[in-house]
């Protein structure tokens, strides 16, 4: 039993836990020797630091997606990958469908965000790797040994299947955005078309697209969740261009050209980005044009104060129809050489005839439609206009009934 004060003459070794007593020499010397020091025993405990405890605003921070994204980057090593992503992928559903109601627009991105670290640490690492290992085989052994040597090259985890997990993480991912209750906004909009389009899943973008400006959007209203129809032309519900050339981008990657004509279709097609593109475009030199007859009509009249030849009113006359007719021939001759400029056309041009309006309206529907035909025909200029098959043929037909032409005869080099 423990002394109740440090002065009892009790004393611990650290190493063996002995008590000793103080004793007479002789005695002490019988006594086994401790290499270590003697400190006095007592009951006092030892003073402990007291640890600094996070703020409020860091664990505040910290969401329950935020530790799925921590603990999806650490994987237990005697866990099978495809189990263990699954799973991640199953607790970010949960934790995203569990709490009900209209989830807001930070939670649907922080889940968007939840899921990507699982594509790239455990399923494009090792496909690079077994690819790797692959080419490397293939060009140190005989043909007769590559079926052998492949065999006893097999990565460790062999139900480990990337596309498993690629699939899933798509479907998650669609299932969170085609929610009833989920409201796609632009930045939502946003993460998952850069989340498919590093997945190498373009099929749903089409889909999604048309979803940001057709699906009903949610309202809670006296405990429950009502849906307000919205107007898919309407000028606000138009793809902004970056995320329209990102997905464009994902769609002609994976050289699938139906989802890539759906996200022209959605995107650069739609009557909701043309409605857009004249009040951000057009709106403002509207006005100037329209004002532009008072101003010149203004300016006249001053001019007609610095003559005596003629009468105020016949002089403002005569300034008013030159400068007007200055003005509008002037303006008539840029805007055709505007208009009607084709040095950034490379395969796929207007066809002749096509109004100058027209053209400017749907000229980032033409470039995307240049983008898709250089993707999918030969690279080489030489060989322009030599592709052949039936979805070749679809495409020129598609681009005629845009009123372009592709390949041009007249405009191809030495032509002209």
């Amino acid at each position: 039993m423990r002394p109740s004060h440090p002065a009892s003459g009790l004393r611990l070794c650290r190493t063996c836990e002995l008590l000793l007593r103080p004793q007479s020499q002789a005695a002490r010397r019988q006594l086994p020797r401790c290499s270590t020091s003697i400190r006095p025993f007592t009951t006092t405990p030892p003073s402990l630091k007291k640890r600094a405890e996070p703020s409020a605003a860091a664990n505040t921070s910290q969401s329950r997606f935020g530790r799925i994204q921590k603990a999806a980057g650490e994987q237990p090593p005697d866990v099978d990958p495809t189990v263990y992503s699954l799973a991640a992928i199953d607790r970010v559903l949960r934790d995203f469908f569990s709490p009900g109601g209209v989830p807001s627009e930070q939670m649907t991105v922080a889940a968007l965000r939840a899921l990507t670290p699982v594509d790239l640490k455990l399923v494009k690492e090792p496909k690079k790797a077994e690819e790797q290992a692959k080419i490397k085989l293939s060009h140190h052994q005989p043909a007769e040994d590559l079926l052998e040597a492949g065999r006893t090259t097999q990565p460790q985890h062999t139900s480990h299947k990337p596309s498993i997990i690629i699939d899933k993480i798509s479907e998650a991912a669609y299932s969170i955005v085609t929610h009833p209750d989920t409201i796609i906004t632009r930045n939502v909009l946003e993460e998952y078309v850069r989340l498919q389009s590093r997945l190498g899943r373009p099929e749903s973008l089409p889909q999604v697209l048309n979803l940001f400006a057709s699906k009903p959007k949610p309202k809670v209203s006296s405990g429950a969740v009502t849906y307000v129809e919205r107007n898919p032309e309407s000028a606000e519900n138009s793809i902004d261009p970056a995320i329209a050339d990102m997905a464009l981008d994902a769609a002609i990657e994976a050289k699938d050209l139906q989802t890539t004509i759906g996200v022209l279709e959605n995107t650069y097609s739609s009557k909701a980005f043309l409605r857009a593109k004249l009040l951000k475009k057009a709106l403002l030199p509207g006005f100037a044009m329209a004002g532009t007859p008072v101003a010149l009509y203004l300016v006249a009249g001053e001019l007609a104060k610095y003559q005596t030849a003629l009468e105020p009113k016949v002089a403002t006359g005569i300034a008013f129809i030159g400068g007007l007719c200055y003005v509008g021939f002037t303006a008539t001759i840029g805007m055709v050489a505007h208009f009607s400029r084709n040095d950034q056309m490379i395969r796929v041009t207007w066809a002749p005839g096509t109004p100058l309006r027209h053209r400017w309206l749907h000229e980032e529907e033409r470039a995307a439609l240049d983008k898709i035909v250089c993707a999918f025909g030969f690279s080489e200029e030489t060989r322009f206009g030599e592709e052949e098959g039936e979805d070749w043929e679809w495409l020129r037909e598609y681009c005629l009934s845009k009123s372009m032409i592709v390949d041009a005869v007249e405009l191809m080099p030495g032509m002209n």
